[in-house]
């Protein structure tokens, strides 16, 4: 921020595939592995939004002098490791869902047992998850609050169950209660779509116990998210929101290297906001945490390509997955393991040098 009415935004675009480096002539930027021949300036002052496209060499003699745009450029540089150790052994990471609820959009009622669920979980580990994301509230759009008791009841025995068998596990809910209960009981990461929004203790609780969090946009609820999906700049400000969640942990004593960020696809943003958001996605590698992405069976492949049935969108979630890794992103939430984990290994060997 250089002023009270003027903001700067960069976005590195012109993914280079490592094969390609050594034959590219201009110079290029290195962003979480990738790398990049151009960078986006974009300036927002009050309603009036401008955006300039330049060659990384161009921008670097534009922005020698600026030391808010170097910040910038050094947050989009810097290498980011995150507390948790499953983090510092690899590049990409996927996290498999487990909807513990009857009601979720793709899988609801189908993981309401937990011994099911403990073979069901183990599977995805063996098909190439690093972490079951379990959930036992829905967050389609309309969904309703769920009390945090019947949500413990839902996801406690699976919790309990995977833990025992030294299964990383992340947590997806909005509920302090729930978030201590999962911690103790051997959860890793808390996930919590509205942000630690929804529930003023969570913040206490991703302190007390130093767990990483991740941080997601969502305007309103579930269940009144798609009333408010009126952006200025979709991307700007999903931007804006999650860097104010960002300074927030940071100022209640959450370390940064604990905070994890996902646009949130889908949450409150019809098609075209996903879509924009999508193609913009590498603008928030200079929040400098971590990118979560969660397209899977995501309505919005069903709106370009008119499959209607959720379990009929894996091609759509494949293909979004690639386009989401040529702008870096480093985490993948899915439904279909074993396919996500195919696409990525394929595409980071055919980008291999």
């Amino acid at each position: 921020m250089l002023s009270n009415n003027i903001k700067y935004y960069l976005r590195p675009f012109g993914f280079i595939p490592l094969k390609d480096l050594y034959s590219q002539k201009s110079k290029v930027i290195e962003v979480r592995g990738n790398h990049y021949s151009n960078v986006e300036l974009i300036k927002k002052e009050k309603t009036k939004i401008s955006r300039i496209s330049f060659m990384v060499e161009d921008f670097y003699k534009f922005a020698d002098k600026n030391k808010y745009l170097q910040k910038c450029l050094n947050s989009l540089k810097n290498k980011i490791v995150l507390n948790n150790q499953i983090f510092k052994k690899k590049k990409t990471l996927i996290f498999s869902i487990l909807n513990i609820t009857p009601d979720s959009f793709s899988d609801g009622g189908e993981n309401l047992n937990f011994k099911n669920n403990s073979i069901k979980a183990e599977e995805m580990i063996k098909s190439g998850a690093d972490f079951i994301d379990i959930g036992g509230e829905s967050t389609r759009p309309g969904a309703s609050k769920v009390k945090p008791n019947d949500e413990i009841l839902r996801v406690l025995p699976t919790i309990q169950c995977l833990n025992h068998k030294k299964i990383n596990l992340s947590l997806d809910t909005r509920n302090s209660t729930t978030m201590e209960l999962g911690i103790l009981a051997g959860v890793k990461i808390i996930n919590d779509v509205s942000a630690l929004k929804n529930d003023k203790k969570s913040i206490d609780i991703i302190r007390k116990y130093n767990t990483p969090i991740i941080l997601m946009h969502m305007p309103g609820t579930p269940k009144t998210m798609m009333k408010k999906t009126n952006y200025f700049d979709v991307v700007l400000d999903v931007y804006d929101f999650l860097e104010e969640r960002i300074k927030f942990c940071e100022s209640n004593g959450v370390d940064k290297k604990n905070i994890i960020i996902d646009p949130g696809v889908g949450f409150g943003k019809n098609l075209d906001d996903n879509i924009k958001l999508l193609k913009q996605l590498s603008i928030f590698h200079t929040l400098g945490c971590p990118i979560m992405l969660g397209i899977s069976r995501k309505r919005f492949i069903s709106s370009i390509s008119k499959d209607s049935q959720p379990k009929d969108r894996l091609g759509g979630t494949i293909s979004t997955t690639i386009h989401a890794m040529m702008q870096g992103i480093q985490i993948h939430r899915v439904h279909d393991v074993k396919e996500a984990r195919q696409a990525i290994d394929v595409f980071q060997k055919l980008n291999e040098k």
